[in-house]
């Protein structure tokens, strides 16, 4: 059995439980490729360390997440764009988004997949990873606004 992508509703769920705030999300544009060293880069793999999916938050859900999970005050995460870099706190909390995240993609009766690595902005994701997530075909990309905070972006696409 194979995986497959999330359904809006779900992402908006986990993310309204995760964040303990309403969520909005609506279809959004896929990340482009002059997006990328600004995003948040999430590789997920199987057993095998094979990866089967990456996930993408711009920059500024990446701060808008990283905030509202952490309990800063979005004072914090307009810090980040005023610094155009994400803070270490923020960044930590980014990550353990992703890691739960990982939720999303997993169901029953396929190979459980796993935060393998991320790449916080600034910092060079793989290729592979970096084209799979730009790779049209089997991928989500939705707006997704955080109350009282603000809105970004996260791409959900499924490798291999």
């Amino acid at each position: 059995m194979e995986h497959v992508l999330p359904v809006p509703k779900a992402v908006k769920d986990l993310f309204d439980d995760l964040l303990g705030r309403p969520v909005t999300v609506s279809p959004a544009e896929p990340i482009r490729a002059a997006d990328v060293p600004k995003t948040l880069v999430a590789l997920y793999t199987d057993e095998r360390q094979q990866l089967l999916a990456v996930i993408g938050m711009d920059f500024a859900l990446t701060a808008y997440a990283g905030a509202a999970i952490g309990l800063i005050p979005p004072g914090g995460a307009e810090a980040c764009f005023e610094d155009n870099e994400i803070s270490k706190m923020i960044g930590e909390n980014a990550i353990e988004v992703c890691n739960i995240l990982a939720g999303l993609l997993n169901r029953e009766g396929a190979p459980r997949l796993k935060l393998y690595q991320t790449y916080l902005p600034g910092e060079s994701a793989p290729t592979d990873a970096v084209n799979w997530l730009m790779a049209l075909g089997r991928r989500l990309d939705l707006k997704v606004d955080v109350s009282g905070y603000g809105a970004g972006k996260i791409s959900i696409t499924l490798a291999g």
